[in-house]
C-alpha cells in the first residue's frame, strides 16, 4: 500500500520561503518601517496622499526584498556588469539630453516613464566594484585597485555634472566602502582624509573671506558653495538660504527629551519646517518624538549597519562579503548624511532618511539593497547544510 504524504499547508510553504532570512534584520527593518509610518501619518495626514503612497512603497520595497533574496549571491554577481553598463549608458543619456528641473538635468524620458538613471548607480556601482574584486582575488595589485577608482570615478562624475551632490556621495560612499573592505592599505587611505580634516579646519577658519560676496571657489558649483557657506552661519540669510537649517534646529530643539507628542508638533503643523515629509522629516520626528524617539530611531540604524557588517564577515564569498559591507554602508551614508544636514553639521543635500522620508525611487533602491543583503545571509545559513549532505 503506497504510502500518503502530506501536502504542506500554505502556512508551512510561506515557512520554507522565508527560512534563511536574517530575523534581525526583518525585526529591525520592521522596526524603522512601523516609525516610519507614525512619523509619515503625522508630518504627511494632510498632505495628498502621501501616507498612503507611502506604506504602498513600503510593501513594494519587502516585494522587492523577497523576490531579490531568493536569487543566490553568484546569479547577481552575473547582473553585475551589465547593471553598471546600462547605468553609465543612462547617465551619458542624461548628459546629452536628459530633462532639466530646477536647474538640475537629472532625468531621462523614455517615452513611458521618466527615470532618474543615478539610483541605479546606488546598487549598480558596488556591485560592479564587488564583481572586479572577486574576478581578481587572490592577485590583487597596486593596478587594480587603480582600475576601481577609475571605474568608480565615472558614474560619480557624471552625477556630479548633473548636479546632484547627494547621489554622487552616495555612490561615492557605496563605491569606496567596496575598494576598503576588499583591502585598501591604510596607507592610502589616511592622506586623503587627513587632507580632508585640514581642508574643513581651513574652510571654517578662513569662513569670512571664502564666504565674501563675489567670491566663487573652483570645482563646486555655485549652489554647492552657498550651501556650505549657510551650514558655517546660518544667520547670514536666515529667511533665505539659511531658514532650512534654522527651522530644522529650532524643531529639534523644541522636542527636548520626551517631545511634543504624537500629531502635536507646532513646527511641523505651521508648515515652518520646509519638505517636512522628504528632507527634513527627521525634524518633525524629532519635534515629536524628543531625543528619546531619536534615540530609538538611532540605535534601530546603528543595530542594522551592525548586523550588515556582520553579515559581511560570515559571507561564503568575497563578492558577498563586499556587497553585505557595502549594504550597510549605503544604510550608514543615508542615516548619517541625512540627521547631520537637518541637525545643521552638513551641508543640506537631497538625501532621504531611510523607510522614513517619502520617496517611491528611494524606496525601491533600499528593498533592492536589503534583498541583496538577506540573499548573502541566506547563502551563508545554508551553506553548513549543504556541506553535511556532501559529508555524508
Amino acid at each position: 500500500m503506497a504510502a500518503v504524504i502530506d501536502k504542506p499547508t500554505l502556512a508551512q510553504r510561506a515557512l520554507m520561503l522565508l527560512r534563511g532570512f536574517d530575523l534581525p534584520v526583518l525585526v529591525l527593518v520592521a522596526g524603522l518601517a512601523g516609525l516610519g509610518l507614525l512619523a509619515m501619518y503625522s508630518s504627511g495626514y494632510d498632505h495628498g496622499t502621501r501616507f498612503v503612497d507611502h506604506g504602498r512603497n513600503m510593501l513594494l520595497a519587502a516585494l522587492i526584498l523577497f523576490v531579490v533574496a531568493q536569487v543566490t549571491p553568484q546569479k547577481i554577481m552575473v547582473l553585475a556588469v551589465p547593471l553598471y553598463a546600462l547605468g553609465v549608458a543612462l547617465l551619458v543619456a542624461v548628459a546629452l539630453f536628459g530633462l532639466t528641473k530646477k536647474g538640475a538635468q537629472r532625468w531621462l524620458d523614455l517615452g513611458v516613464v521618466v527615470i532618474q538613471p543615478s539610483e541605479l548607480l546606488k546598487i549598480a556601482m558596488p556591485m560592479m566594484l564587488a564583481w572586479w574584486f572577486q574576478k581578481r582575488e587572490g592577485q590583487l595589485r597596486a593596478l587594480d585597485f587603480g582600475v576601481a577608482a577609475l571605474l568608480l570615478a565615472v558614474p560619480v562624475g557624471l552625477v556630479m555634472k548633473q548636479p546632484d551632490l547627494g547621489t554622487a556621495l552616495l555612490v561615492l560612499a557605496a563605491g569606496l566602502s567596496v575598494i576598503f573592505f576588499a583591502g585598501l592599505p591604510w596607507k592610502l587611505v589616511l592622506p586623503p582624509v587627513l587632507l580632508g580634516a585640514v581642508a574643513v579646519v581651513l574652510i571654517v577658519w578662513y569662513e569670512p573671506t571664502l564666504c565674501a560676496e563675489g567670491v566663487r571657489w573652483p570645482v563646486l558649483h555655485d549652489y554647492q558653495q552657498q550651501r556650505i557657506c549657510t551650514l558655517l552661519d546660518p544667520t547670514r540669510d536666515p529667511l533665505g538660504k539659511g531658514f532650512h537649517i534654522i527651522q530644522g534646529m529650532i524643531a529639534i530643539g523644541s522636542g527636548g527629551f520626551w517631545g511634543k507628542g504624537f500629531m502635536a508638533g507646532t513646527q511641523t503643523h505651521l508648515e515652518f519646517i520646509p519638505e517636512r515629509t522628504t528632507d527634513f522629516i527627521f525634524a518633525a520626528f524629532s519635534e515629536e518624538f524628543g531625543l528619546a524617539g531619536n534615540l530609538v530611531l538611532i540605535t534601530c540604524f546603528v543595530l542594522l549597519v551592525w548586523r550588515g557588517l556582520a553579515i559581511a564577515l560570515r559571507a561564503n564569498t568575497l563578492f558577498g562579503r563586499l556587497m553585505a559591507g557595502a549594504v550597510a554602508t549605503i544604510f550608514f551614508a543615508y542615516a548619517f548624511v541625512n540627521t547631520g544636514m537637518v541637525s545643521g553639521i552638513l551641508p543640506v543635500v537631497g538625501v532621504p532618511l531611510p523607510f522614513i522620508s517619502y520617496g517611491g525611487t528611494a524606496m525601491v533602491t533600499l528593498g533592492l539593497a536589503l534583498g541583496i543583503l538577506m540573499s548573502v545571509a541566506r547563502a551563508q545559513q545554508q551553506a553548513p547544510h549543504t556541506l553535511s549532505k556532501i559529508s555524508a
